[in-house]
């Protein structure tokens, strides 16, 4: 009877042990869990379907650096603003119609070693006209190698003065041929200062 009982038991745990066993087992190959992951973030199935889109394409955002340089790059290039610079004469004196070339011809340099473009003119009225007078001008040979070598400084004669010393000598004033004739020296210098030309006065 004793040994019956003992049979009993030990059956009864073998029964227990194997219970706590298998549930184990179901709890280590059992997919609930997953499926439980799955159900609790429905928008994770929706982020994978997109991200693995098939021609979606990911674009990486941009330094402000990069940006910069690829607008640098693209951006055309802008062509250079000129310089314009006016020299008056308006006296008959040597030095200061030589004081002028040379300051001309210094500014024209100092730009063309730049290169960066210079536009200089030289408006005579008054007694200054002599200086591009082909009769009285004391500079005439400098002012011919001069406007050769350097085009882009030009001469503008008085034409109101021009006249003046028409009627005054009773003769044709002739100019040199580098000369261009502008009605009114003053109002030439005008206009170009207004037009934002840099004004120089010996």
């Amino acid at each position: 009877m004793i040994n019956l009982k003992l049979a009993m038991a030990a059956m009864a745990m073998l029964l227990l042990v194997g219970s706590d066993a298998q549930a184990e087992l179901d709890n280590q190959f059992n997919p609930h869990s997953s499926a439980t992951n799955q159900v609790s973030n429905p928008k994770q199935p929706g982020r994978q379907a997109q991200a693995s889109k098939p021609g979606q394409t990911r674009t990486s955002k941009q330094s402000p650096a990069t940006r910069a340089a690829m607008a640098q790059a693209t951006k055309p290039e802008i062509a250079k603003k000129p310089h314009q610079l006016i020299l008056q004469v308006n006296s008959n004196d040597p030095a200061m119609m030589n004081l002028t070339l040379n300051n001309a011809s210094n500014v024209a340099q100092y730009y063309r070693d730049l290169g960066e473009p210079v536009s200089i003119e030289i408006v005579t009225f008054g007694p200054g006209l002599h200086m591009l007078r082909d009769d009285t001008s004391p500079v005439k040979p400098r002012i011919e190698v001069l406007a050769m070598s350097n085009p882009e400084i030009s001469f503008k004669a008085c034409g109101n003065t021009q006249e003046n010393m028409r009627k005054t000598e009773s003769k044709d004033i002739n100019l040199i041929p580098q000369a261009t004739v502008v009605k009114s020296g003053v109002v030439r210098v005008m206009e170009l200062q207004e037009q934002g030309w840099s004004y120089v006065k010996p």
